[in-house]
């Protein structure tokens, strides 16, 4: 006979303001970006202000916390198919910050969002005036992220939360993450865990 014992929450501090600052900054200027492509001086500044919040989570990808940190979530094809086979068999391991497959998505967005944005300002440019591959560009990679990156990330939030029991959008508001502990049972630290820790 099993003996279940009793869990409560466990806040773990994961994500830095600056990460949180920019996927927020990045959320509302794609938005507002997509909607005011018929305004085009207000959509070249938030399409500016986009590209530097891009190159600036770039650059806190090398130096920045933990978990931000690119060595923290980039991982080799072998590792991210395990975990991809894993999830299949509900064996998964469980990761403070983004998991294999999240870090590929990371990837995905930030290339999308800094192709998106140079074409973006290419399109302003003398020398590309009237090429039509330069707004093919911008208007290939605009539909790949708003019709399939996006809906792909939302869902994979949607399904790591119900999957972990941790609500991952709110962790983005607040930088901490909750995880059920049962209790006399192991704890992470409060400071959060190593690069690369797994749950």
């Amino acid at each position: 006979m099993k003996t279940h014992l009793p869990s409560h929450r466990q806040r773990i501090r994961v994500w830095d303001p600056f990460v949180r600052l920019f996927h927020w900054t990045v959320v509302g200027g794609v938005l507002l970006a997509y909607l005011t492509e018929d305004f085009r001086s207000l959509h070249k500044t938030v399409g500016y202000a986009v590209l530097a919040a891009v190159l600036l989570r770039l650059g806190w990808g090398l130096i920045g916390s933990r978990h931000a940190r690119f060595a923290d979530f980039v991982r080799g094809p072998g590792e991210v198919l395990r975990y991809a086979r894993d999830i299949l068999h509900g064996r998964e391991e469980r990761y403070l910050g983004h998991n294999p497959l999240g870090g590929v998505m990371v990837v995905a967005l930030l290339t999308t969002l800094l192709v998106i944005c140079v074409s973006g300002w290419m399109t302003t440019l003398d020398m590309f005036w009237g090429e039509d591959w330069v707004e093919n560009l911008h208007t290939v990679a605009v539909d790949l992220l708003v019709f399939g990156l996006v809906p792909v990330h939302v869902a994979g939030v949607v399904f790591t939360s119900l999957r972990e029991r941790t609500n991952l959008v709110k962790a983005m508001i607040t930088g901490y993450k909750e995880h059920g502990v049962a209790d006399g049972g192991a704890r992470l630290p409060a400071g959060g865990a190593r690069a690369g820790d797994r749950i």
